[in-house]
């Protein structure tokens, strides 16, 4: 017998791997899509416009009569409710897991009882198990808009709360409410007004069955550097040289942890660091507010140091504050650097270690 060893892929011509691909569509008009894939699957790839003969045909227009039904409903995949086998990574518990920045309306009341609407961005998250592949995400979003429309209140976010881990199956849950407080404000001296916007949030917090309730505050603030205010007294009087101290503006953002049952109002934490430092920035400025706000600032020169301890004395006389922590930023204008403190009472704001960017959050852009 003789043998005739076949053409290798590198001796076959160009003409001869043509004319075997002119029989191969041929056959193939003839065949049945079975046919084909018994063969093999890939040949449709080689038929003129057929590329994806062998894919199911799908229809490319949006269903919009199609409804879902709760039968069909159980048949959709649910990969975050899967099998512990689906979990990649160390199984480990998860301290925060949530969605972040979905923002709504919400109306809250003012101190003097009325009302007043605001967007407002809501963070929620919940601890998940070490056994348990995920959360669905949706769920917070839904459970918290169940109460969205109630003026707010912790009584609203602790309900929330509560839904949340009834919903989710968690033993831990979070919630944080950002937003911009409006408060008219009036001038040092001209009499006019303006509105300030102070950036607040606040946190309702289930941990092992403790809840708390936190509310933030920045306020913002000038601060004159005494060191400054000094040195440029002594050239006045010494040689008779015009010298001016350095001010900046510097936000210190106020963590309170509100005690149960006692009602704290916005206005009230404002008020608060008003009192411990009053050079808060301007709104409505003429030439007699700022000759005021000067004379103001040179009566209460400040270092940073001076600042976290004239809040903690305000906030340490009032019974409704429990734990808190003042982070206090004093942007400054002589130095390119910033000048920092942090000092915190209790044990809920401990902590050893810095986020690496959270002083460069306390810039306020006007």
């Amino acid at each position: 017998m003789n043998m005739h060893p076949s053409k290798s892929k590198s001796e076959l011509s160009r003409d001869e791997a043509q004319e075997a691909l002119e029989k191969l569509r041929a056959w193939a008009k003839d065949a049945s899509p079975t046919e084909i894939a018994e063969l093999e699957p890939a040949i449709a790839r080689l038929l003129p416009g057929q590329e994806v003969a062998n894919y199911p045909e799908l229809s490319r227009e949006y269903p919009e009569d199609f409804t879902v039904d709760s039968a069909y409903r159980e048949t959709l995949p649910d990969l975050q409710n899967g099998p512990t086998s689906l979990i990649k990574g160390a199984k480990k518990q998860i301290q925060h897991v949530g969605i972040s920045n979905f923002r709504l309306p919400i109306s809250y009341r003012t101190r003097e009882g009325g009302d007043v609407t605001l967007e407002t961005s809501v963070t929620g998250t919940v601890s998940l198990e070490e056994d348990k592949k995920g959360i669905n995400m949706s769920r917070i979003m839904r459970s918290f808009y169940k109460h969205a429309e109630k003026t707010f209140s912790f009584e609203v976010l602790e309900h929330a709360l509560k839904d949340y881990k009834a919903d989710l199956g968690s033993f831990d849950a979070r919630i944080q409410m950002r937003l911009r407080y409006p408060m008219k404000i009036p001038s040092l001296r001209s009499g006019l007004e303006g509105y300030q916007y102070y950036d607040i949030a606040m946190e309702k917090v289930d941990v092992n069955g403790k809840p708390l309730k936190i509310m933030h505050l920045d306020y913002v603030y000038s601060s004159t550097c005494p060191c400054s205010l000094e040195l440029s007294e002594h050239a006045r009087q010494s040689r008779g040289q015009l010298a001016t101290p350095h001010s900046q503006r510097s936000v210190a953002r106020i963590s309170v942890v509100t005690k149960p049952i006692q009602k704290l109002w916005f206005e009230d934490l404002i008020d608060m660091a008003r009192r411990a430092v009053p050079t808060e920035t301007q709104v409505m400025v003429k030439r007699e507010d700022e000759q005021a706000f000067a004379e103001l600032n040179a009566a209460n020169p400040i270092f940073v140091e001076d600042a976290a301890r004239l809040f903690c004395a305000e906030l340490q006389q009032d019974e409704r504050i429990g734990d808190f922590r003042v982070i206090a930023s004093h942007q400054e204008s002589l130095h390119s650097h910033d000048a920092v403190s942090i000092l915190t009472e209790g044990e809920t704001f401990e902590s050893g270690s810095i986020d690496p960017k959270l002083f460069t959050t306390l810039f306020h852009v006007g």
